[in-house]
């Protein structure tokens, strides 16, 4: 055979075996050691390199592995005649990755997405995860698909009393997250253009987009989603915030809810997907039932929520509760899942709702952010000025709608806000294709810390005046 004549590094980037194997190979795919050539025995190579035998050993059974060797019992190693699998080249040096932004630092977060952690019941929901975690360590195997049926049993009793909402257990199904849910939906639905409201929710819009659902933007007004508009769109879903509009806040009124219904039955196919993501916070009446509520257990709605905001985004437990129809294909299609929920986290929030804490949480948040919020428009209309505000949908959820009568652009308000550590959006931010009033910004009090209103108020009038 030739002479094998190349050196080992012991202080290069790669293991002395994977240095031997990556040369061997190169010369057999080259043709300089041709099919049939017998290689030199493990000691004879190991003592030319200067190399263990194991070091030779591991490289030629690698070799042999892939289809470059023939190991031959008592004759040794030769190369195959076959055509052996292609050894991919070296890769390239890979271009240096620049650092990830470190996320910037507020000094006011008003921000729609944000909660005060503070607020969170640590003692209780540690205490529950503790005695759990020691009394029931069947809970690190797997669990039902839909989630654990002490959890789906609890939030259907839950939104049967809170939200009106005809549901059995069986019919709720647990996720990490309503995107999770929400990508879930696009399988099992029938295809076909998708409508959201404008301005609305962006999430839907990238979820459902990434599966290949089509989005159009339809026009909202005083009572949500415009049903002409709706109708003339040809969309088989329509995405809907009913309780609380996002971002603005408006409630649909009854009559424009049994229209989206009619809506929904006038052909096959058809769904709502009733987001209601924040309905545990109205301030001022009890909210309007659900859409699924006046649908029945089998109509054409699906029913979305999470706990992301009475609790804590990082709990990442939603729900939804799928019409009767739906349960047999939803099965078929996705069984074979496994929950994505941990099994800690669900019995702790089932034994945290059955035994009352809940509702007890959601009475002081309710409470807390009311005073918030009242605390924030008050400051503001201190600072800017009897008659020159116009807040809207402050009656309910965690962020409001603030306009500025004859106030600047709101491209430059939120960049002389952010500039000056304040987190916030400009409603057009939100917006496809509709025409946004002019001023206007998207204000969350979630993540405001108690004491700031004052002071955010007197910046953002220094700012905007």
């Amino acid at each position: 055979m030739p002479p094998l004549l190349f050196s080992l590094d012991p202080s290069g980037p790669l293991p002395l075996y994977e240095q031997l194997y990556r040369a061997l190979a190169g010369r057999i795919r080259a043709g300089e050691l041709p099919a049939g050539c017998r290689l030199p025995g493990k000691r004879s190579l190991a003592e030319q390199l200067g190399v263990s035998v194991n070091t030779v050993d591991t490289a030629y059974q690698l070799l042999a592995a892939e289809g470059w060797l023939d190991a031959r019992p008592r004759s040794g190693f030769f190369v195959a005649g076959r055509a052996p699998l292609p050894l991919p080249d070296a890769p390239a040096t890979p271009a240096p990755v620049p650092d990830e932004p470190a996320a910037p630092h507020w000094r006011f977060d008003c921000g729609t997405s944000g909660v005060d952690t503070g607020l969170f019941p640590f003692r209780t929901w540690g205490r529950i995860q503790k005695e759990l975690l020691y009394a029931q360590p069947g809970l690190l195997a797997h669990g039902h698909p839909q989630g654990d049926a002490e959890l789906r049993g609890a939030i259907a009793e839950y939104l049967q009393s809170y939200r009106g909402v005809a549901c059995t257990p069986d019919q709720v199904v647990v996720g990490a997250g309503a995107e999770y849910l929400l990508s879930l939906l696009a399988v099992l639905l029938p295809g076909g253009p998708a409508a959201l409201e404008d301005p609305g929710y962006l999430r839907p819009r990238a979820v459902l987009g990434n599966c290949g659902v089509p989005c159009l933007p339809v026009p909202i007004d005083a009572g949500g989603m415009d049903l002409d508009a709706l109708a003339a769109s040809g969309a088989r879903l329509a995405y809907v915030t009913p309780s609380h509009q996002f971002p603005t806040g408006v409630t649909m009124p009854a009559p424009r809810r049994a229209g989206l219904l009619a809506w929904a039955l006038a052909a096959p196919g058809r769904y709502i997907l009733e987001d209601d993501y924040d309905s545990e916070f109205r301030f001022d009446v009890r909210p309007l039932p659900s859409l699924q509520g006046m649908a029945g257990p089998d109509g054409p709605v699906v029913y979305l929520s999470t706990f992301s905001k009475s609790l804590a985004p990082s709990i990442r437990i939603a729900y939804m509760v799928l019409p009767r129809h739906l349960l047999g294909a939803y099965r078929a299609r996705f069984s074979a899942y496994a929950s994505t929920v941990s099994r800690f986290e669900q019995q702790t929030l089932y034994r945290f709702m059955a035994e009352g804490h809940f509702t007890r949480h959601l009475a002081r948040m309710r409470k807390e952010y009311r005073a918030r919020a009242a605390a924030l428009t008050g400051a503001l209309e201190a600072a800017f000025g009897p008659g020159r505000l116009t807040f809207g949908g402050r009656q309910a959820g965690l962020h409001f709608l603030l306009r500025i009568e004859g106030g600047p652009p709101e491209g430059e308000m939120v960049r002389a806000a952010r500039a000056a550590g304040v987190r916030l959006a400009a409603l057009r931010e939100f917006c496809q294709a509709a025409a946004c009033p002019p001023s206007t910004v998207v204000m969350g009090y979630g993540a405001l810390a108690a004491g700031q209103a004052e002071p955010l108020a007197a910046l953002l009038a220094g700012l905007w005046k």
